[in-house]
């Protein structure tokens, strides 16, 4: 998979889903955020707050999920997703039981990775 956006120090994967869904991953493989150098956990911060900041004007969900698990995958990550009351799972996890069939579509999503990668570059 090619990411959305990648630097020295991260990556930024999509993941396939009806709502905006965005994975940063480490370039190395850190198990833990504590084992990360500062460099790459103020990278990860700086990341998120852009792409929280972008999925919010871009998209203007009802909320704004940031997780990091790692239980399957543990290459430390984290998962951005812009939430709304009309898709499938809301307001459960996107992990958890689906509540309804949703009515959410997901549409422009190349123009907001677009948009997205010209605010995370320096």
């Amino acid at each position: 998979m090619q990411p959305a956006y990648q630097n020295n120090l991260i990556k930024i994967e999509t993941e396939p889903s009806e709502i905006p869904w965005l994975k940063i991953f480490t370039q190395e493989p850190y198990k833990e955020f504590s084992d990360a150098p500062n460099e790459v956990k103020l990278e990860i911060l700086r990341a998120l707050d852009v792409i929280e900041k972008e999925m919010i004007a871009f998209f203007e969900p009802e909320k704004i999920n940031i997780a990091s698990f790692g239980n399957y995958v543990p290459h430390l990550h984290w998962h951005i997703m812009a939430r709304f009351k009309n898709d499938s799972y809301f307001p459960e996890p996107m992990w958890g039981v689906k509540q309804r069939v949703g009515e959410y579509r997901l549409e422009n999503f190349e123009l907001f990775l677009e948009r997205l990668q010209s605010k995370l570059e320096y």
